[in-house]
């Protein structure tokens, strides 16, 4: 039977998990966060739990676009068929553009959901954005709803998961090379899947090595900027125009590049000045709340090769080529970075 409970807990996903284990699950959740795979993986745990072998009976998915709260009530209130419970699934509902009918309905429903049924709100292409405005529903789901937030993984855990996922293709990886793939690929799981499956497929060895990574693996954006950044660094424009006209193919926005290499370079500045004042990759990671202590060795490696007044001078200009490509017309943004990009390389050059 649903568990009874007061204000919801910031721990959505151990709850969930201890729910699951019990067999207690509770009445209404909401899904949110940008780690699909966990999400999907739980949804499904929950769809078992619930629905049993009777799934076309006791599991009923809806879109949230065109629901009323009529609509919801006779789906949650439809009787179980050979299980204790049902499992009612509800995509992208946005339940603070309600009309104010809608609302109320909405609130007595929660206020009186039956016990026998478990309904999830998931949050996939919409964002979850709670409106304190309206008070009575708020404090309707604060009371009844459990909010899991499905987010990155901590890094130990997300280094044991893509370890198990090698393992079970056949292959082993040690940490700093597992760190080296987080880092190129991201570190949500749903992105990480097909690229573990690609270099696992591509590897000749058992052991899963740097190289493999980089010959088959997409690197995400932010990995792709921090490769033009060190090229630069190094006084090579070659290999950082390179990087940019690949991502220009691709359909990159100048001025979105732009924002990322400007961060990119107030990133190296503060290792920079790290290294100045003594401090270590802690107090790196600490200032750009940073979940693994890579990307900081990283940097502070970057930031032993330029000095201080070049990284102050290479924001500066970001900052000057990103006013310009916004306020004067007909400016060539791409045209503009690539001028950026060889000016910063022929500054660390001298």
């Amino acid at each position: 039977m649903p568990v009874k409970r007061g204000k919801v807990a910031d721990s959505g996903l151990v709850k969930l998990k201890e729910s699951l284990a019990s067999g207690s699950l509770e009445t209404v959740y909401i899904f949110h966060g940008e780690e699909s795979y966990l999400r999907e993986f739980y949804l499904s745990e929950m769809k078992k739990n619930l629905a049993g072998s009777f799934e076309s009976f006791n599991y009923h998915k809806l879109e949230g676009k065109t629901l009323t709260v009529q609509l919801l009530t006779e789906a949650v209130e439809a009787m179980p068929m050979m299980s204790q419970r049902t499992m009612v699934q509800v995509a992208d509902w946005d339940l603070f553009k309600l009309g104010e009918d809608q609302r109320k309905a909405l609130t007595a429903l929660l206020e009186d959901f039956p016990p026998y049924c478990c309904l999830v709100l998931v949050y996939d292409q919409l964002a979850y954005k709670p409106n304190k405005t309206y008070k009575k529903l708020c404090a309707a789901l604060d009371a009844h709803v459990r909010t899991v937030k499905f987010e990155e993984q901590s890094q130990n855990e997300i280094l044991k998961w893509v370890s198990r996922r090698f393992k079970a293709a056949g292959h082993s990886i040690d940490v700093p090379t597992a760190e080296h793939l987080l880092f190129t690929c991201g570190s949500l799981m749903n992105g990480l899947i097909p690229e573990i499956g690609k270099i696992a497929a591509y590897a000749k060895g058992e052991r899963i090595t740097k190289a493999d990574i980089d010959a088959v693996a997409a690197p995400v954006l932010e990995a792709q900027v921090f490769e033009m950044t060190n090229a630069v660094s190094k006084g090579n424009f070659d290999r950082a125009s390179e990087v940019l006209g690949a991502l220009l193919k691709l359909q990159e926005e100048p001025f979105m590049l732009l924002a990322l290499i400007g961060k990119e370079l107030r990133k190296l500045r503060t290792a920079r000045i790290a290294l100045d004042a003594g401090r270590d990759k802690f107090w790196l990671m600490e200032q750009w709340n940073m979940r693994s202590d890579y990307p900081a060795r990283l940097l502070l490696d970057n930031a032993r090769r330029v000095s201080r007044g070049w990284c102050a001078r290479a924001v500066e200009r970001c900052c000057d080529v990103d006013v310009r490509i916004k306020s004067v017309g007909g400016v060539d943004g791409a045209n503009e970075l690539k001028l950026l990009l060889m000016e910063l390389a022929q500054g660390a050059r001298v």
